[in-house]
């Protein structure tokens, strides 16, 4: 009998054997049938799906790439009044080269407006910025799929709601004739000053953000949550590994590179901490702790129609944009992520 099986096994073993093989032919006619499919073949197929990207497409072309031809006026003294249309006012105003630059480069009101973006944006990247992603695992932790929609719908309604909406708000809380303000004169108590005083007003304009974006921010990690496997909980926890461990070695390895890619995102806006926020806050608090970059641009540029600084400034802002979000990604494939593109 054991000889009848093993000749059995032999004479079945060669069928067994070209199936691989044969599988790794019809991967090859496949890509070959891909690549061999002309142009017109693949507008054919794939029409639909051009379709539904065709709004996306025009909404950034007209938005974005055509009025990115406008940055040729930071290189030009710009008047809008010279000629009969637009077009002739690109064509006739005097071209001064980097003229507008070196007025920025000059101004220390400009440089004082990038340090203070900058500040902001770093610490805003310390207190902000690990914010949505704890409210993620907060959120993840939930059982009750009841309790956890409810929460996740009144933690990201506040990111529905207008700046100044929310600078109304918090007037209204914590501001001189505010709930909190009279609730403590009441007691007996001087209330303190939130709303005006400048050394608080990174603080502020933190806690601002923090309510109204920070919920719709967790979004983005709850997705990168559902996808790691929840088998290495189980096997985590039959383990002995408790709820810290599990966090630290399956959870935040799992948002790992959801983290590098939005933190590569947000240095790239290192220099656009906004504009709304801070031009409702302004007068308030003075110039000196409100004042950046997209601020200096109305103020210096737009306001008093110098057109072609404030072009400067925000083709500086893009450079800059661009060289953090470069030098970013480079720092993030030495560490063996992704980033936003695949190292070449």
């Amino acid at each position: 009998m054991s000889e009848l099986a093993s000749e059995s096994g032999a004479m079945r073993a060669p069928s067994l054997a070209p199936e691989p093989q044969v599988a790794v032919k019809a991967k090859k006619a496949k890509s070959v049938s891909r690549q061999q499919l002309s142009f017109g073949q693949r507008l054919r197929r794939d029409w639909p799906l051009l379709l539904m990207c065709l709004p996306a497409m025009l909404l950034l072309l007209v938005f974005h790439y055509i009025p990115a031809l406008g940055n040729i006026i930071a290189f030009q003294d710009y008047n809008p009044f010279v000629g009969d249309d637009p077009l002739e006012a690109f064509l006739y105003s005097e071209w001064i080269g980097f003229g507008n630059f070196e007025y920025l480069f000059k101004n220390a009101a400009f440089w004082d407006s990038v340090i203070n973006t900058l500040s902001i944006t770093a610490f805003q990247l310390v207190f902000y910025f690990p914010i949505p992603i704890f409210l993620a695992m907060l959120l993840n932790s939930i059982m009750s799929p009841r309790v956890r929609s409810l929460v996740q719908s009144v933690v990201y309604l506040p990111h529905f709601f207008s700046w100044v909406l929310v600078v109304s708000l918090f007037q209204m809380m914590i501001g001189g004739a505010g709930l909190l303000a009279q609730t403590l004169r009441h007691a007996g108590y001087t209330p303190p000053d939130m709303m005006t005083n400048p050394e608080t007003f990174m603080f502020l304009i933190t806690s601002q953000a923090l309510w109204k974006d920070a919920g719709w921010g967790m979004i983005v990690f709850l997705a990168a949550l559902v996808a790691i496997d929840t088998s290495l909980y189980e096997a985590a926890a039959a383990d002995g590994a408790g709820r810290w461990r599990r966090m630290w070695h399956i959870t935040l390895p799992g948002l790992r590179s959801v983290i590098i890619l939005l933190l590569i995102l947000r240095l790239g806006d290192a220099l656009n901490v906004g504009f709304e926020q801070f031009v409702l806050q302004r007068e308030m608090v003075g110039r000196e702790a409100a004042e950046v970059v997209d601020t200096y641009v109305y103020y210096q540029g737009i306001a008093v129609q110098q057109w072609g600084v404030g072009a400067a400034a925000g083709l500086f802002k893009a450079v800059v944009g661009i060289l953090l979000i470069v030098g970013a990604n480079k720092l993030a494939h030495r560490f063996g992520e992704q980033g936003i593109y695949s190292k070449s």
